[in-house]
């Protein structure tokens, strides 16, 4: 999977298309990832010792082909590509503007 937690991103499909937001979490065996703020479902919770109960709202895993990197020059999203630096590492590149991601 080529998406890191922090990427900011925005959704291509489903309910919440268009809606931008930063990966929280990446699930690798599933190819999912959880957006802040995207794919919200509300959840029953039980009461246990420590908290009350009630239904709870938060973010559901997306698949990560509904998402796309956005790029920190042009503010759209685009594709990611490969290369390596000066010291041979392979670092990950925006393909619109070439830019070099975290």
């Amino acid at each position: 999977m080529y998406l890191k937690v922090g990427d900011k991103v925005v959704v291509t499909a489903g309910s919440d298309k268009g809606k931008e937001g930063k990966i929280i979490k990446t699930l690798r065996a599933e190819n999912r990832v959880i957006v802040e703020g995207i794919n919200i479902v509300k959840k029953h919770v039980k009461p246990n010792g420590q908290e009350s109960g009630g239904i709870v709202e938060q973010e559901a895993p997306i698949h990560a082909s509904n998402v796309m990197i956005v790029d920190p020059k042009t503010k759209k999203r685009t594709r990611i590509g490969h290369t390596t630096d000066k010291n041979g590492k392979k670092v990950r590149v925006t393909k619109k503007s070439n830019e070099k991601l975290d």
